[in-house]
């Protein structure tokens, strides 16, 4: 796989999750995996996911995002989702379980762990047929397919078409982390396209967002996708470092991404 396929891919994106409300245990969970503690994350949500079906899912999540950004524990979160779905009792967890599989299955594939590609897309189909219209998760849905059909399919079409129905549902449902997905794959797309202003806007944006936040983990990588499109080789640079110094501080993490720090550190 590119490296430029890898640093578009999603890979490093919890994608659906967004900052948590009033819950201090969600509060938590979020400050833990906004800072790459995956483990002491899926810990605090371990006791509620034994026997109720939405901590469970969350628990999940966050072990299929350490997958993504780390390219390991996918057993760990193989097993988590497995029990997230005996627990699922109804057609939104059920839906909302099955887009979690299509994820792992897709980041599998995509690492070249194993392909899992048909499973993916299986997987999302089944999502699509459980959820409703208006549900909150169809948003994430419709994001999950741009990336199949982006990076496994090869059909720009229908992931740019992919990509802006989960932009609109994002925004409609104010989950603002996804926005800040759907706004750095339409960038991506438009890199890819040569419309290289519309890129810079769409990098912009997805920063400014995860900055808000405050979602540490997820900086870096808009950081360095920000620098492939800036027209000046010292901002370049500068934003490249500053990518590099969150990779260090967050302990090599997102490892796809440190690699490719070190690698163009070398040229």
């Amino acid at each position: 796989m590119a490296d430029t396929a890898m640093r578009d891919s999603g890979l490093s994106e919890p994608e659906g999750s967004h900052p948590p409300g009033g819950d201090p245990l969600e509060r938590a969970v979020w400050r833990l995996r906004s800072r790459a503690c995956w483990d002491d994350a899926a810990a605090l949500l371990a006791p509620r996911a034994e026997t109720e079906p939405e901590p469970a899912l969350r628990r999940a999540r966050v072990l299929i995002e350490r997958c993504m950004f780390t390219a390991s524990g996918w057993e760990a979160a193989a097993d988590a989702l497995r029990s997230a779905e005996a627990l699922a009792d109804d057609d939104e967890t059920r839906g909302a379980a099955a887009c979690e599989r299509g994820s792992l299955a897709y980041a599998s594939t995509l690492f070249g762990v194993r392909d899992r590609a048909d499973e993916a897309r299986s997987a999302l189909g089944r999502a699509a047929a459980l959820l409703r219209p208006g549900s909150p998760t169809r948003p994430l849905l419709d994001f999950r397919r741009g990336l199949i059909a982006q990076h496994l399919s090869r059909n720009p079409a229908g992931a740019s078409a992919a990509f802006q129905r989960a932009h609109a549902g994002a925004t409609a449902h104010g989950h603002r982390l996804l926005l800040s997905s759907t706004w750095r794959h339409v960038a991506a797309m438009a890199e890819e396209d040569g419309r290289l202003a519309e890129a810079r806007h769409g990098f912009a944006e997805s920063l400014r967002i995860r900055e808000e936040l405050g979602y540490l983990i997820g900086i870096a990588p808009a950081l360095a996708s920000l620098a492939e499109v800036e027209p000046d080789a010292d901002e370049a640079a500068r934003l490249r470092e500053e990518a590099r110094r969150l990779v260090h501080l967050l302990g090599g993490v997102p490892s796809w991404l440190a690699k490719r720090l070190e690698e163009t550190a070398a040229e």
